[in-house]
């Protein structure tokens, strides 16, 4: 009975709850503070009918809210057919960290829908979008300045605009309607850069890790990111942009590709992109002309590989692989992809782990940019783009004046080209992500009782949670 115990799965929220608590006891946190930042303030489950081809169905659905330290409280909305109370609010929870890493004013939310949505037609989605989204409305927990949802596994895009046409005809007064949720199309007032942003934000940790030296040395690595071997499990929005601008921007080459139904590898490196068309035509990645295509996808998270990349779904490194993972450097992309158990066995083989905490914390920054712009009522360069260009102009006419020569079109063309949005949100990105992987780096390298990137990023998030907490009086 006992061995049975011992032997049982933690759930996804036990797993984060377990690596809270290992910062919890660096920071000596007593149980009553600790119990208050773990707990999960209010979860709301739904039932409710949609008539689908003359039949009705019933659709579960959930909105976890973590914490209400700040406002509003942010998290996706997952489509997905093993959606469950728990992982719900185990995303929550990690939500909540990941914003008070990133330093985003947010509190943590998730939300998710028990359905598979590939069995829908779009019209039938639309219908189900748009009663989901009367039933968080009735319950209060949809609103620009409370509750703000976007994007995540399953829905994307079209679902956020569909939520707020139904959150604006429900409140047709609000005129912050379309700050009641993120991750909408451009033309429906979202942000360019957000479809991408969790991709980038990959890209940016991993090139932040590899400019500090101090870093790279720890992980027994050496040299930059150039022809670094890599492997990355999922081939989603957020596999394929991190992978893609890896790849592209920064000379990585990736030598297997995981999805559901099995791997591809080649030795000389993956056309990301190729890979990406092939999977959309087919929905598979067999028959692709530029790798060996094989069933055994586990197997891959085991190949000898300088990076590994989990960006699919959480506990994809288990107890039962994690002594057969040959990666130096594993980067989270997906939420909770290596269990509590595994984490501590990579841990004494020296795998260096880049927390999903902190990693994909870009898809939450963008969408606080887009928030902001929502309220704001006017698009990010807009006042001062002009101005830029026109500054750069004088540069130049001074420069060319005092030298008595013509700068070269192409230098010319950098040098006044003012700044767009898109510019401004990838300066945004790159800027969070780079102080917040400098902030855990410094602390772990300063705390000696501080071990991983994980403990060190999870003290950070409680540090100032614990002192919002502090300063509003809640304890």
């Amino acid at each position: 009975m006992n061995q049975n115990k011992k032997n049982k799965k933690l759930s996804f929220n036990q797993n984060v709850e377990r690596m809270v608590e290992k910062a919890m006891k660096v920071l000596e946190i007593d149980p009553g503070t600790a119990a208050a930042i773990q707990s999960c303030n209010s979860i709301l489950q739904v039932k409710f009918p949609v008539k689908i081809r003359g039949q009705i169905e019933m659709f579960t659905g959930w909105r976890a809210v973590h914490s209400n330290h700040r406002l509003p409280s942010k998290g996706g909305i997952r489509y997905a057919p093993v959606v469950n109370q728990d992982e719900v609010e185990a995303l929550a929870a990690l939500m909540t960290y990941k914003c008070a890493i990133v330093d985003v004013p947010f509190g943590g939310s998730k939300g998710g829908l028990l359905i598979d949505p590939s069995k829908y037609s779009r019209d039938e989605l639309q219908q189900i979008t748009r009663r989901f989204t009367l039933e968080l409305c009735r319950k209060g927990f949809l609103s620009p300045f409370y509750r703000v949802p976007a994007p995540d596994m399953g829905t994307g895009q079209r679902e956020m605009a569909w939520i707020a046409d139904t959150y604006k005809h429900l409140f047709p007064e609000d005129i912050n309607y379309t700050a009641c949720v993120t991750g909408k199309p451009v033309e429906h007032g979202g942000i360019r850069g957000r479809v991408e942003a969790t991709g980038r934000g990959v890209q940016y940790v991993v090139q932040e890790f590899f400019r500090n030296e101090d870093a790279v040395k720890r992980a027994g690595m050496s040299g930059g990111l150039d022809c670094k071997r890599a492997v990355i499990q999922g081939l989603g929005n957020v596999g394929f942009h991190a992978a893609k601008f890896l790849s592209e921007e920064n000379g990585v080459k990736f030598i297997c590709v995981i999805d559901w139904d099995g791997k591809v590898t080649n030795s000389d490196g993956i056309n990301i992109q190729d890979l990406r068309n092939h999977w959309i035509k087919h929905k598979t990645f067999r028959g692709f002309s530029g790798g060996v295509f094989d069933e055994d996808s586990v197997s891959g998270l085991e190949m000898d590989c300088d990076l590994l990349i989990p960006a699919a779904l959480e506990s994809q490194i288990t107890i039962e692989n994690a002594d057969r993972i040959k990666a130096k450097l594993i980067v989270e992309a997906a939420n909770g992809p290596v269990t509590y158990e595994a984490d501590k066995i990579l841990l004494k083989k020296n795998v260096t782990i880049l927390p999903d905490v902190y990693v994909n914390a870009g898809g939450v920054i963008v969408s606080y940019f887009e928030w902001i712009r929502n309220l704001s009522h006017i698009r990010f360069g807009r006042m001062q783009r002009r101005y830029e260009e026109v500054r750069g102009n004088s540069y130049l006419n001074a420069l060319e004046t005092l030298t008595g020569k013509t700068v070269p079109e192409h230098f010319k063309n950098d040098v006044v080209r003012g700044a767009d949005e898109l510019d401004l949100v990838r300066s945004g990105l790159d800027d969070s992500m780079r102080n917040a992987f400098n902030e855990i780096f410094t602390t772990l390298r300063d705390d000696d009782r501080i071990e991983d990137y994980r403990t060190a990023a999870f003290v950070i998030a409680i540090r100032k949670i614990s002192r919002s907490y502090l300063d509003l009086g809640i304890y």
